[in-house]
């Protein structure tokens, strides 16, 4: 196994699925240190294509990985493309995974999401309560998906030695998000969702769901800080839980999104859209005893949100203008209503 601390300095580091908001954060981190950082593209290497796959790390040989690769959206997006969302998870886990192995990568961390836990766990969530009931039903073919890959990683560190470990995150926001009109996660469906609203001059929001179930949510570049901090100072078959320890009513939360965009219109819920798990906090107790805490307060997180949203807005602004005058199209800008490319992350 694995000896800690791990040292990544001088190392080639392959963040896979860099352009969605959780590896473009873990390369904002990354810079931060002296690494040799390797990124591909969809067009250039499909993380679906195994004999792709295995080639490219065949020829570049990456010392680390981080698996941040995957296809992810909101609760609507989880429970309308279930086959989609089970088969390119567990393929692309898959296919990293064992290229990992296979090419005598030193280290790899895979980010699995907290949807793993059964939808009545106890709470706070610890890690050890993975398989000891049934999983929300909205997002089941994501979160068998993850489990797997984090099997893979366990069955790969206990059958070769494979210095692989898996962490999982809380629900995350931040610069990158998808801010698909009904396949996005819940705090850029909101953010997006009262920016319109203002501008528009609407009286009304709706919210779906009844707002009472709780949420944590974390800032993205902290979860890419507590990934790199984990690289270096952990090594087992045990998961890591990354979140804040803190939660929020959806509510609340909504409130506090309407706050911070500048709307001051009245916030209703549509109740037949379904609520998912009741309340998701993590136990963070592990992770705190390795000596990280989450650093962006929740209020701080959503205004740096919203600015991030605010330029990919006037990114998109630009680039269609651009277009109209026959210059170059928008086929490389993620837009603000784009679903998020399956080699792009975040949960």
């Amino acid at each position: 196994m694995g000896r800690v601390p791990f040292e990544l300095k001088g190392k080639s580091v392959f963040v896979a699925g860099h352009r969605g908001m959780v590896g473009g954060a873990l390369v904002r981190r990354l810079a931060q240190e002296r690494v040799d950082l390797l990124t591909v593209t969809r067009s250039e290497v499909d993380l679906c294509d195994q004999a792709a796959v295995q080639k490219w790390f065949a020829a570049k040989r990456p010392q680390v990985v981080f698996l941040a690769a995957a296809k992810v959206g909101g609760i609507v997006a989880n429970n309308t493309l279930r086959a989609e969302f089970l088969f390119e998870n567990l393929v692309i886990a898959a296919n990293v995974i064992h290229a990992a192995h296979i090419n005598n990568t030193e280290k790899l961390i895979f980010l699995g999401s907290s949807c793993i836990y059964p939808k009545l766990a106890p709470q706070p969530l610890r890690e050890d309560y993975i398989l000891t009931g049934p999983l929300e039903p909205t997002n089941e073919p994501y979160a068998i998906a993850k489990i797997a890959g984090i099997k893979m990683v366990e069955a790969y560190r206990n059958q070769y030695g494979s210095d692989f470990i898996s962490v999982m995150p809380t629900n995350l926001y931040g610069p990158g998000d998808n801010y698909h009109p009904e396949y996005s996660h819940i705090v850029a469906a909101l953010i997006r969702r009262f920016h319109e609203a203002k501008v528009s001059g609407a009286k009304n929001v709706v919210v779906w769901g009844t707002g009472t179930p709780r949420r944590e949510f974390l800032y993205v570049d902290d979860l890419a800080d507590a990934c790199v901090h984990l690289m270096r100072t952990y090594s087992s078959d045990e998961l890591v839980n990354i979140g804040t320890g803190e939660d929020i009513t959806i509510a609340e939360f909504a409130r506090l999104v309407a706050a911070t965009v500048g709307f001051n219109g009245d916030i209703s819920f549509d109740r037949s859209r379904p609520d998912g798990t009741p309340r998701k906090l993590l136990d963070i107790s592990r992770l705190t005893s390795l000596g990280w805490r989450a650093r962006t307060s929740l209020v701080h997180g959503i205004r740096s949100a919203y600015r991030a949203y605010l330029s990919e807005c006037d990114l998109a602004r630009g680039a269609r203008m651009k277009q109209s005058d026959g210059g170059l199209g928008t086929s490389e800008l993620r837009r603000p209503n784009q679903p998020e490319d399956k080699n792009r992350k975040l949960r």
